[in-house]
């Protein structure tokens, strides 16, 4: 079942995004992922006060294939550098619908 990663990045450092960029990509291809969204254009219509630098939108082909992009020994490096220097939400989001 497919899979979808929602995450909110804030850098509070530019430091680690250099290394990251690319680190996260291959990563991810290897995992299966694919970005469908990737900016820092976004505006919000609903709610107030929820602010982010970028919002991210990554498609996993199962649930497994995106955890196992998180402990992906060769990203975990990057991960953490990421954490360290932005504020981030990472929400891992079933494809299907519920209410259906």
């Amino acid at each position: 079942m497919t899979y979808y990663s929602v995450l909110e990045v804030t850098p509070t450092s530019e430091d680690w995004i250099p290394g990251y960029l690319s680190a996260a990509k291959t990563a991810l291809a290897r995992h299966g992922g694919r970005f469908l969204a990737r900016n820092a254009r976004h505006e919000q219509i609903e709610g107030q006060g929820r602010t982010a630098g970028l919002r991210v939108l990554i498609e996993w082909p199962s649930e497994e294939a995106a955890k196992a992009f998180i402990a992906d020994r060769e990203y975990v490096p990057h991960l953490k550098a990421r954490q360290a220097g932005s504020e981030s939400f990472h929400w891992l989001i079933e494809g299907k619908d519920d209410l259906a």
